[in-house]
């Protein structure tokens, strides 16, 4: 390769249109829960602490993003919040 030769771009990743959690970030989905259930809801349904004692967005990331048991919880919620949602609405 020469100085005037670009290397090729990386590889974008495989578009995944069924995935309903493709393009959101964790803090969306942190966001959508509580603006669901509230605080209190979510921590009733997934109790950590990041939840249930002073919880915070910023908190909650924090700990999910090191916590991969946990934030499965988080991310199969979610889900499950869809498909409610969608439910009550038909």
């Amino acid at each position: 390769m020469d100085q005037h030769q670009q290397p090729p771009p990386p590889a974008s990743p495989p578009a995944q249109p069924r995935n309903p959690l493709h393009g959101l970030t964790l803090e969306a989905i942190v966001t959508a829960l509580v603006a669901h259930y509230g605080w209190e809801g979510l921590g009733e349904r997934i109790p950590v602490r990041c939840f249930t004692s002073d919880p915070s967005v910023a908190s909650s990331l924090k700990f999910l993003r090191k916590t991969p048991w946990a934030r499965e919880k988080v991310e199969s919620l979610y889900l499950f919040m869809l498909r409610d949602v969608r439910r009550a609405r038909q």
